[in-house]
């Protein structure tokens, strides 16, 4: 009897002991935030924490990009490495561990570039156990303020052109009328900067007859914000007298020119004509007979 109490107690205790064991092993990381937006030159914070919590000093802990080849950080038996797409975080990245006997690691990217962009995996590996939580960066930039430029071309009507640089991603754009009407477009193009930072640049035909102003739009889809500028259409009178004032201004100017050139002619006259009679007079002298 005693033998089988003692067998049935051996049992239960080796039982709990491989629970307590297995569920040492068994966890889960979370993650604070599974998406997150980021303005250009801000800052981004990646925070995991491993569930239930319990100590991470043994772990190797750290984050890759997209995929396990494009490491970030890893923090492995007390010391902390860099892997090959460290070059692109280099002085801009902060490993917080001050929580890692909780089992919670921040990982701060100072600086954000549009190609920080993508996801983060952070992944806590303890002997065969292994979790990750997925965190999504998404980056933004707001351009600069829209500028509007006319142009009449001779087959009648005006183009308008508007332009802005420093955005990120691709804004949304479009010319609205008065009543808010989108405007179909002439031609929009964009360029991009060694930075990422995107040039837009947007055009519309508009008739002589267009009243009331026109608005120029560029939204960002990402992080919900917008740019606008208007200009009022003048009607075409309006526009030829405004380019026949500058023509007037450009040949007053013309004529300053030439006034001013017709009053210092007689000096450049001089200063052309006066060497080369200075050196016919020497040449003159040092060819005269000389006297025996």
């Amino acid at each position: 009897m005693e033998s089988a109490t003692s067998s049935l107690l051996g049992y239960l205790v080796t039982m709990l002991l491989l629970k307590l064991v297995l569920t040492s092993e068994q966890f889960t990381v979370r993650s604070s935030k599974s998406h997150q937006v980021v303005m250009v030159g801000k800052e981004a914070e990646f925070s995991c924490q491993l569930s239930p919590p319990q100590s991470a000093q043994r772990m190797k802990v750290g984050w890759f990009r997209d995929h396990h080849s494009q490491l970030v950080y890893l923090y492995e038996e007390g010391k902390e490495h860099s892997g090959e797409s460290s070059q692109d975080y280099m002085n801009r990245t902060v490993f917080l561990k001050d929580a890692l006997g909780e089992g919670k690691v921040t990982l701060r990217i100072y600086n954000v570039s549009v190609f920080d962009g993508g996801q983060y995996h952070c992944f806590f590996k303890a002997d065969d156990a292994y979790e990750e939580a997925i965190m999504d960066l998404r980056v933004a930039a707001l351009g600069s303020e829209i500028q509007i430029n006319i142009e009449v071309p001779k087959t009648g009507g005006f183009i308008v052109e508007c332009n802005s640089g420093g955005w990120f991603p691709q804004a949304q754009m479009e010319w609205k009328d008065i009543r808010g009407n989108v405007i179909p477009h002439l031609l929009k193009s964009s360029s991009q900067d060694r930075a990422g930072l995107l040039y837009l640049k947007m055009s519309v035909l508009l008739e002589n007859n267009t009243h009331g102003p026109v608005t120029c739009c560029f939204y960002n889809p990402v992080n919900d914000q917008e740019k606008r500028a208007s200009i009022v259409i003048p009607v075409a009178q309006n526009i030829r007298r405004v380019f026949l004032k500058k023509l007037l201004k450009c040949l007053s100017f013309l004529k300053d020119i030439l006034k001013l050139l017709f009053e210092c002619l007689p000096f450049l006259i001089y200063i052309g004509i006066f060497p080369v009679y200075l050196q016919f007079r020497n040449g003159a002298f040092d060819n005269s007979p000389r006297e025996l």
